[in-house]
């Protein structure tokens, strides 16, 4: 009997030894699938990285205080195309909204998908950077020899003034590099990166 009674203690700690496997192993799986849209939210508030924040438009109110903003394109070497900033730097007033064009060009003979991603420079600005409309939002589609304008609308919180981190800052780098889609529409016969 008193071997019965071991047996069943035995039996219940194990249950209760897999039970807490089977919850830490579906837990580590469970954030290593929250991990990335986590880390993305965590960016976005904090601006970490240099992630910009989204905003439906921009403050009311306009600083005097101005800052420098320098424009920068590249293209993954995958994607046949020409991008580059129509200008290469503004002078803004903190809190102005305001507007800055990109150009692209599809060289290929072939329609193609693009889409961008972005940072700021120096990164612990990206918290102040605020895009109201951007093209990197969504994928882009070029036919061949095909060239479009690409206009970005932001602003410069003005709180980027106030604070101790960023008080130093005088210029901020937006950048764009963009990477062919995998979902690209390129038709795909050895010959795409034949310019046109």
């Amino acid at each position: 009997m008193a071997d019965q009674s071991r047996i069943d203690k035995m039996k219940a700690q194990n249950k209760r030894v897999l039970l807490s496997c089977v919850v830490v192993v579906g837990g580590m799986v469970g954030m290593a699938y929250a991990s990335v849209p986590l880390y993305k939210l965590f960016c976005q508030v904090t601006g970490f990285g240099g992630t910009t924040q989204v905003a439906a438009q921009a403050p009311t109110a306009v600083s005097e205080k101005t800052i420098k903003i320098r424009f920068n394109a590249d293209v993954n070497s995958g994607l046949n195309w020409q991008f580059k900033p129509e200008q290469r730097e503004i002078t803004v007033r903190l809190g102005e909204d305001n507007l800055a064009h990109y150009m692209a060009e599809n060289m290929s003979v072939h329609p193609i998908t693009g889409q961008a991603v972005y940072n700021v420079t120096p990164l612990k600005a990206g918290q102040y950077f605020s895009k109201i409309a951007c093209f990197c939002f969504d994928e882009q589609t070029l036919q061949p020899g095909q060239r479009v304008d690409m206009p970005v609308s932001f602003y410069v919180d003005p709180a980027i003034a106030e604070d101790m981190n960023t008080r130093d800052v005088k210029t901020i780098t937006l950048s764009y590099t963009f990477f062919k889609s995998e979902a690209s529409v390129e038709v795909v016969d050895g010959n795409e990166d034949q310019g046109g």
